[in-house]
């Protein structure tokens, strides 16, 4: 895989790709690339996926050191993820999450594009959208995924940058529950082993009516909405 930090495995017939660099799960270009390998492979193979975190974090978003080297890097970068997550939110497989810990920004984004969300209930995990806390204005992509997946009580809150604990993101839509942290792999394979059993053509073509619009509204308007996309403000 283009990133040695990623890891591949089949559980059964369930893909479980794990993201762990021993650290925060930072998303640069080649983790990336990675998960739209991971996720093609997945569907040529799998019966459903499983995107899994590590140790510390599920993923605490988009790698700083890119975000930061210049406004042409950051929106490259921003750019990747927003097709990644596209395709992601478009795959015809049952896509589940195993959120292991802090899931921010690119994470949390993660989190919304995925069809089932399991989440630690003993861990004191940060899950949010902090983009407009720190003086970034969240993207078309993001502000989409949003709206298509977080309470509606809860949507201004959150995209104006709200971080929740694991129980608030339940309330909120980042997750659908929360298990003790060294069962959320294990639950999140038995929630994908469960989806695997229906037929995956009901299950694409489902997907293609409830996310197909989103999906092309955010890809006709990326280019020209990554283009105009700053980063942080000074307070």
């Amino acid at each position: 895989m283009p990133d040695d930090t990623l890891t591949y495995r089949l559980d059964g017939s369930v893909a479980v790709v794990t993201m762990d660099d021993g650290k925060a799960n930072a998303m640069g270009h080649p983790t990336l690339e990675g998960l739209t390998a991971a996720l093609e492979r997945a569907e040529g193979e799998a019966t459903a996926l499983v995107l899994a975190g590590g140790a510390r974090a599920f993923s605490a978003g988009y790698d700083l050191a890119v975000m930061t080297e210049s406004t042409a890097s950051m929106r490259g970068l921003v750019g990747a993820g927003a097709r990644f997550l596209m395709r992601l939110y478009g795959s015809p497989l049952p896509t589940v999450a195993a959120c292991t810990g802090h899931a921010l920004a690119g994470g949390a984004l993660t989190l919304l594009a995925v069809d089932d969300r399991i989440g630690p209930s003993d861990t004191p995990a940060k899950l949010g959208l902090n983009e407009v806390a720190i003086g970034m204005p969240l993207p078309i992509f993001a502000v989409e995924l949003a709206r298509d997946r977080l309470s509606p009580r809860h949507l201004t809150e959150a995209t104006l940058g709200r971080v929740y604990d694991p129980a608030g993101a339940v309330a909120a839509g980042y997750l659908d529950r929360v298990v003790p942290r060294d069962e959320v792999v294990d639950a999140a394979v038995a929630v994908a082993t469960e989806r695997a059993a229906l037929r995956r053509g009901a299950v694409g073509r489902t997907k293609t009516a409830l996310r197909g619009r989103t999906i092309a509204h955010v890809l006709a308007t990326l280019d020209d909405d990554i283009a105009a996309l700053t980063g942080p403000e000074p307070g």
